[in-house]
């Protein structure tokens, strides 16, 4: 039977148990680049705003190195939590939504808007429509991480969509004038994005790919000469990598469609 225990005992009141709350400790490292992404994107805006663009676009790439960082670490150290994916998330939206966006509309619309007020309404609700694309993507990925295929991605992924944007906004930043083409092209860039990013597009997500076990030696010359590639020029290079990536899936498909139209049996062809 239990007995209270008298005052003059040791042991604390079951008051005092029922009082005590275990702490809720937060784990540093994958936080901590996750933040690294965060102030990245943030620095891409003040840079864009300075019209410091080969910076801005700088910052958005440096922001991918560090958001892609933290989810493998907080992998590897088995410190995922509910915190941590928020955080990310929140820390996706502002630098691979709002920052590309700000990035675009502080590089062109000023420009733009000097050919007519029809324009400059058109570069910035390109702008606005990525921004809302990217916060629409972002939403959708975290009510169906769970019962999605890991092989592919449900449109664009944000981060390389950002890496579109802002690659095109560096090299773009290199014209002394880009003239009204070129600014329409920028602009019609960014809305692709957008729109590539609310697609039922399916995109390689590469998370089948084993990066920790043993690879052939000649796979490993891939490396040094990717580096030396990037190095070369890297605006280019890198819009060439991510757009490439980015027009990947409306291309497969296509090619499907074409090929399932070519293969269609002789009898349910309509006469020659």
């Amino acid at each position: 039977m239990y007995e209270n225990p008298s005052p003059d005992s040791d042991d604390p009141a079951p008051e005092a148990h029922a009082l005590r709350r275990p702490r809720r400790g937060f784990y540093l490292l994958p936080n901590l680049l996750t933040t690294a992404s965060l102030f990245s994107g943030f620095y891409a805006i003040v840079a864009a705003i300075d019209k410091h663009f080969a910076q801005a676009g700088m910052a958005v790439f440096i922001a991918m190195v560090f958001d892609s960082l933290d989810g493998r670490m907080a992998r590897l150290t088995r410190t995922e939590s509910a915190f941590g994916k928020e955080y990310d998330s929140l820390s996706d939206m502002v630098s691979f939504g709002v920052a590309p966006a700000i990035v675009a509309y502080q590089w062109g619309v000023v420009r733009i808007a000097e050919y007519g007020r029809a324009w400059g309404r058109f570069g910035w609700l390109a702008c606005f429509f990525y921004a809302a694309a990217a916060a629409l993507r972002l939403a959708r990925f975290n009510v169906r991480t769970a019962s999605v295929d890991k092989r592919f991605f449900e449109g664009l992924p944000s981060p390389s969509a950002a890496a579109t944007v802002a690659g095109f906004v560096w090299v773009s930043s290199q014209w002394r004038e880009p003239g009204l083409t070129g600014l329409i092209v920028a602009f019609t860039v960014t809305a692709l994005a957008g729109a590539l990013m609310v697609s039922r597009f399916s995109f390689y997500s590469f998370k089948t790919v084993d990066f920790d076990g043993p690879i052939r030696f000649i796979f490993l010359l891939f490396v040094p000469l990717a580096f030396v590639l990037i190095a070369s020029d890297p605006p280019l290079i890198l819009l060439m990598m991510f757009g490439g990536y980015a027009v990947s899936a409306p291309l497969q498909w296509l090619w499907r469609r074409l090929r399932r139209r070519h293969r269609l049996p002789q009898r349910e062809r309509p006469p020659s």
